[in-house]
């Protein structure tokens, strides 16, 4: 029995191991996309677009992880949590790899046109998004209830910024119709980047209900 409890907790430590590196590689598709946009870098754009298929093979092996263990550990409690959890986290790391490649997208058309202005909040923006991604996941692994409090906090400073950009981009627009297609371009940017804040925030809400078994959606 005690071979099997620590067999369980060693696949857990695993599963727990192969999320943080899926973290690691969507925070890092999400760098490279914001750095082809500020040095207007096209080769790393297209590095972007091509290396997506890391992250998707890690979204499938990772769900077939946590079924089988679901399937045949028959988990109870905070044990069960842990691997809902990290079937959701699974998929919304997936979505943040997504959403890197949606901007890469983005910025080729951007870069076919002159700058609009001064690249100022979208980056702050991207800087923000990414350590809610770093804390959200560290919060899973260490049981941190107050890190992922942290997490939601930061939200509300991430869609201010986005507020922002679209007021500065609107107010670009109405000044030279020349600037409407890349500002449209640089508000989907910062749109892209405010939903994966709102996935570091679905990491940070199932923390919580892992730990606590207290369910914050919607609050």
């Amino acid at each position: 029995m005690e071979r099997h409890a620590r067999h369980f907790q060693d696949e857990l430590d695993e599963l727990k191991g192969r999320l943080l590196g899926m973290g690691g590689l969507a925070e890092e598709r999400l760098r490279m996309a914001v750095r082809s946009l500020v040095d207007r870098d096209g080769r790393v754009v297209e590095a972007v677009l091509t290396g997506d298929a890391a992250i998707n093979q890690l979204h499938i092996e990772m769900d077939d992880r946590c079924f089988k263990l679901l399937a045949l550990q028959q988990p109870m409690a905070v044990d069960l949590r842990s691997i809902v959890a990290a079937v959701k986290i699974n998929t919304d790391l997936e979505r943040v790899g997504d959403l890197a490649v949606n901007i890469a997208e983005a910025v080729r058309r951007y870069l076919q046109h002159p700058p609009v202005k001064q690249l100022i909040d979208i980056p702050k923006m991207a800087e923000l998004a990414q350590v809610m991604l770093r804390d959200s996941l560290d919060a899973y692994v260490r049981r941190d209830l107050g890190l992922a409090q942290k997490v939601l906090a930061q939200d509300d400073e991430l869609d201010e910024l986005k507020t922002r950009v679209f007021r500065d981009l609107l107010a670009c627009m109405l000044r030279d119709a020349a600037t409407i297609e890349p500002s449209l371009d640089l508000i989907l940017i910062s749109r892209h980047l405010e939903r994966i804040g709102d996935h570091a925030t679905n990491v940070a809400e199932d923390v919580i209900f892992m730990v606590s078994a207290k369910d914050v959606r919607h609050q």
